[in-house]
């Protein structure tokens, strides 16, 4: 099995590539990038340059034309002789066997695209053994249709030694294709024992899920890098790991906490992100559970990032394919203290754009919003790292639980004993 750890090296220098076509505009081609470069960070690699081409779509055998492929060859060897050399191509966009085969002929660096990128930084961070399974397991499946590219150097040796050459003659099978068929039988045979081996941690939970009596269960969702598990760390005064990295946080953590002696279970999960890989989503199921068993879902958004939109659909999307986009949700801002905008002349008449827009104006503009398509209960505004508007926040949490543990356990002794 073939890994990329970039960390664990001295940091590697890297190229960044992206496309410009009808349905990515240049403006959103450099969000990508700018994405694509925090991963590349994430990872431990530095970004000296990035190439965008305008095309219609990328191309089949090499993702960009050949003319920016030979421009980026250019740059690549006019940096050979330099302290820090291109280590790495990385590609924003899930390369087939053919276009990284035919790039790493070409270039003659290392080739990443997004997807592998997202892999190596799921490995770095994977601490506990069911996080490691799933990492295995999409790393697998991500290699599984491209493994004839690690064998195109024995191609050539594919004459057999055998007499006759019939169809399926084992004479004309070259050591490339049997050593293929032998690592291809092996990674089907992982694969299987991964999934074998997170059922069973998956009934574990599963059981433990059961065990945790008639607590009222509320998940932190949202996008990589948006502040849940500080948030978690404020609220159930926990010690999850937090950090101003893609993905700090890759395994569940479920803590029980009590708000005015009610109790409920408050889980965080792992953040979402664009182009999150398909292998990825399918192999985290289990960790995802804790989302799809929820009975509320706290959606936090990093409201200083320029693009919190772009992102809030991202997730509400992942939620829909989780089946989850009716769940009770609230809307939680975070990082208001870090929120900026561009101040208006008094004299300019040109209409308000976000950029310009104040805090209250988006306060205004995204509670407008909530109440009006009913998707979520509450709206909320808070610094969790400055703890601004925490006790709004607890307040919330306190009577939306209640409302559900209501609903859910109308017959709870308990509860009517403490809180009626």
């Amino acid at each position: 099995m073939k890994e990329f750890v970039i960390s664990e090296a001295k940091a590697e220098t890297a190229v960044l590539v992206g496309l410009i076509t009808k349905e990515q505009d240049e403006a959103k081609t450099k969000e990508y990038l700018d994405e694509l470069e925090f991963l590349a960070d994430t990872a431990g690699a530095v970004t000296v340059k990035r190439f965008t081409q305008k095309v219609g779509g990328p191309s089949q055998t090499t993702y960009v034309g050949s003319g920016k492929l030979q421009e980026i060859k250019a740059y690549i060897k006019q940096r050979e002789d330099a302290e820090d050399p291109v280590g790495m191509v990385i590609f924003d966009d899930e390369l087939s066997a053919k276009q990284i085969r035919n790039i790493e002929q070409e270039l003659q660096v290392k080739i990443l695209d997004r997807t592998s990128l997202i892999l190596d930084i799921f490995a770095m961070r994977a601490q506990t053994a069911e996080a490691k399974a799933q990492v295995e397991l999409a790393q697998h499946r991500y290699m599984l249709p491209r493994l004839q590219r690690l064998w195109t150097h024995l191609e050539r040796q594919g004459g057999g030694s055998g007499s006759g050459g019939g169809k399926g003659s084992v004479g004309l099978r070259g050591p490339g294709e049997t050593q293929l068929e032998m690592d291809r039988r092996i990674i089907l045979q992982r694969i299987t024992l991964l999934k074998q081996r997170l059922a069973e941690i998956d009934q574990q939970k599963t059981t433990q899920r059961k065990n945790r009596g008639r607590l009222i269960r509320v998940a932190l969702v949202g996008y990589t890098n948006v502040g849940k598990s500080t948030m978690m760390n404020l609220l159930a005064k926990s010690e999850v790991f937090a950090e101003n990295k893609l993905f700090a946080t890759l395994d569940t953590t479920v803590r029980k906490m009590t708000i005015d002696n009610l109790p409920f279970l408050l889980a965080d999960t792992v953040g979402f992100i664009r182009k999150l890989p398909s292998d990825l989503v399918e192999s985290f199921k289990s960790t995802l559970d804790e989302v799809r068993e929820a009975d509320l879902l706290v959606h936090v958004v990093d409201i200083s990032h320029p693009d919190f939109e772009e992102q809030i659909r991202v997730v509400e999307e992942t939620l829909k394919d989780l089946g989850c986009a009716d769940k009770p949700a609230m809307l939680v801002f975070n990082k208001i203290d870090a929120y900026t905008w561009v101040e208006k002349e008094a004299d300019d008449l040109t209409p308000l754009t976000k950029e310009n827009y104040t805090l209250d104006d988006l306060k205004k503009t995204w509670m407008a919003k909530s109440s009006e398509n009913q998707r979520y209960l509450e709206c909320l505004f808070i610094s969790a790292k400055q703890k601004e508007n925490i006790d709004e926040l607890r307040e919330i949490l306190y009577k939306r639980v209640r409302e559900l543990h209501v609903q859910k356990y109308p017959y709870n002794d308990f509860l009517y004993q403490d809180y009626e």
